[in-house]
């Protein structure tokens, strides 16, 4: 039985509408019609693009035979996203003459949509972005509402701009392709939609974990589009961040610490990945929940169990000095004034902004 094509309608002062379904990397005129000029910028990574960008460039020129293709290739990994690859990327818009009605095709997962929005955002002060996520972690986060940006060593993702695109295409093809651990990881923001708004949607997910892990294309063009749906809700009503979307980072702050504290993960290397560090990280919040007296254990216990069963980590790796994390959490965006202000629960389907958390119980929680 064929999967069907689905879409999600992200509304506000820049609409655009997230595709979902098999085959959408192909589909030429669908793609090229978000390109308002000749030259068009194609970003990927060296492990997708082998697999992805031929298919890419000919469906738009067997569309648009007079566009003007350019491609920049990243090295696969979060250690990619720095300042340094943007600058070429940069370079890859110059050499390129792109102008000002030129097109990014981003073609990838996180770092890819990251790197190549935050770009398009700067070149001539914001050219086009078209989103193609390959990794089920961007299709249901990263590539939808327009948070771009690069990370430095003193912390992920503080370099950037919002710059939302003209449109998302989630092939889910592509996640035929997905090793087990970034089918998992991506499984992790999944999950995080449930904890912070869908009770309904985390027992479905409990429900359905042999399916959704054995890669069944339904039920992952489900719980992407769930969870799409779910983000296009919050960014609609808060593009900027200045409020609820906050409740999106459930997590975040303790999973980017673990990340920037161990050097970033990649392919190469043993340090968690982003969906495996967010795994962590909802743990953590769960369990400082209880600890303020917000939330019952028993939810944390069950949102352990599932990320458990998900086959992701749930403590923090071995060797991690909770005053290094802790240091590493202060810098995040969400704080105020210089005090710690984090994504926390009322336990599952309930999380809520939590300001000027104490840092001594951030810290027990962070504990061995």
């Amino acid at each position: 039985m064929s999967t069907p094509h689905r879409t999600v309608d992200v509304g506000g002062a820049t609409p655009y509408t997230i595709h979902i379904g098999p085959g959408l990397i192909s589909q030429g005129e669908a793609l090229a019609a978000h390109v308002r000029g000749r030259h068009v910028l194609l970003v990927s990574d060296s492990t997708v693009a082998p697999l992805y960008a031929g298919a890419v460039r000919e469906a738009l020129h067997a569309a648009r035979p007079e566009l003007a293709i350019g491609t920049f290739i990243l090295p696969a990994g979060e250690a990619s996203k720095t300042l340094s690859h943007f600058g070429h990327a940069v370079d890859a818009f110059a050499t390129l003459g792109a102008t000002r009605d030129a097109c990014v095709f981003a073609l990838g997962g996180g770092v890819v949509g990251d790197l190549a929005g935050f770009a398009a955002a700067c070149w001539m002060r914001g050219v086009d972005c078209v989103q193609l996520p390959t990794t089920l972690l961007s299709m249901v986060d990263s590539s939808v509402g327009g948070k771009t940006a690069v990370d430095i060593p003193q912390g992920k993702n503080l370099v950037g701009a919002f710059h939302p695109p003209r449109a998302v295409f989630a092939d889910t093809d592509a996640l035929r392709s997905l090793p087990p651990r970034e089918l998992r990881a991506g499984l992790a923001e999944v999950i995080k939609y449930g904890a912070i708004r869908d009770p309904l949607f985390f027992q479905w997910l409990e429900a359905e974990r042999e399916t959704l892990l054995a890669g069944d294309a339904s039920a992952l063009a489900q719980a992407i589009a769930r969870s799409c749906e779910h983000k296009a809700e919050i960014v609609e009503r808060d593009p900027l961040e200045r409020g609820e979307r906050a409740l999106l980072n459930l997590g975040h702050t303790f999973g980017h610490a673990i990340e920037t504290e161990q050097g970033y993960g990649s392919p190469d290397n043993d340090n968690l990945n982003h969906g495996e560090a967010v795994a962590v990280g909802m743990v953590l919040a769960a369990r400082l929940s209880a600890a303020l007296g917000l939330a019952d254990a028993a939810d944390g216990a069950r949102l352990t169990r599932l990320l458990a069963d998900y086959g992701l980590p749930t403590a923090i790796p071995a060797g991690l000095d909770p005053a290094a994390l802790l240091a590493r959490m202060r810098l995040d965006k969400k704080n105020l004034a210089g005090r710690l202000r984090l994504v926390l629960w009322r336990g599952i389907g309930r999380a809520e902004v939590v300001p000027d958390v104490d840092e001594a119980a951030v810290l027990a929680v962070l504990a061995p």
